[in-house]
């Protein structure tokens, strides 16, 4: 059941297989030209608490978003910026130059794998070779076996990403739910992907709620919304409702 937002909410989007459609390489991505709209409508509906949360760098939202420059955790939250228009803050060091380095040799040595570089983290996408997931998983699963222990290996949407250990979508959202905008208010939290099960937990921790968004995580039977579509339709709802009230 898709609930109505209240003034006394504060949202929380993950972006690609949630409000934008899943694009066969993360630059390939087409941005619905209302969606900004619809977004800085609830920005101010929300009062200010409205929060993206993605694995993209804050770069890219800033880019997909425009002209929206809005409170944002990056990099699965390695990334922060606690007001719309402020400075991004790094929270965790860069990828270790070895690891790059070994990660790149794996990627060259399988055709059809991109490599996504994003400062704190970086990334595997298999989706036009799906068929490597095991090998790919293998080869990194090695790599972080003979570095340093702060990194993990996540799985998303066909995609394998090192990350910092320390870093969740779920710390994110934690962090932002204290600034002076959000406190006190109750999260509504939207996603599609694994790491976004650490968010879900935490606006229920918050007495909030997690809503999933069906694909390659959640079947249509245990999802809220059935696509991307589907979530930007409800956005737009709300955007509408509530400038009418």
């Amino acid at each position: 059941m898709q609930p109505e937002l209240t003034p006394y909410d504060a949202l929380f989007l993950d972006l690609d297989g949630t409000v934008i459609d899943i694009a066969p390489t993360p630059a390939g991505v087409t941005i619905p030209e209302d969606l900004a709209a619809h977004l800085d409508q609830l920005v101010r509906h929300l009062g200010g608490a409205l929060a993206i949360l993605t694995g993209r760098p804050i770069e890219d939202v800033d880019r997909l978003l425009a002209p929206m420059v809005p409170v944002a955790a990056g990099v699965h939250g390695a990334e922060l910026r606690s007001v719309p228009h402020g400075e991004v803050a790094s929270l965790a060091a860069p990828i270790d130059a070895g690891i790059v380095h070994a990660v790149q040799r794996v990627a060259e040595a399988h055709a059809g794998v991109l490599i996504e570089l994003k400062r704190a983290s970086i990334a595997v996408h298999y989706r036009q070779k799906p068929a490597l997931a095991l090998p790919l998983e293998a080869a990194l699963a090695r790599i972080l076996d003979d570095g340093p222990d702060h990194l993990l290996l996540a799985h998303g949407r066909q995609v394998l990403e090192i990350v910092p250990r320390q870093v969740s979508k779920g710390a994110a959202l934690e962090a932002i739910m204290c600034l002076p905008t959000f406190a006190g208010r109750r999260p509504i939290m939207i996603g599609d992907d694994v790491p976004d099960l650490s968010a879900f937990e935490a606006a229920i921790r918050f007495g909030g709620k997690g809503l999933k968004v069906a694909g390659e995580q959640f079947s249509q039977a245990e999802a809220d919304f059935a696509r991307p579509a589907e979530v930007r339709g409800w956005l737009a709802a709300m955007a509408v409702r509530n400038s009418q009230s």
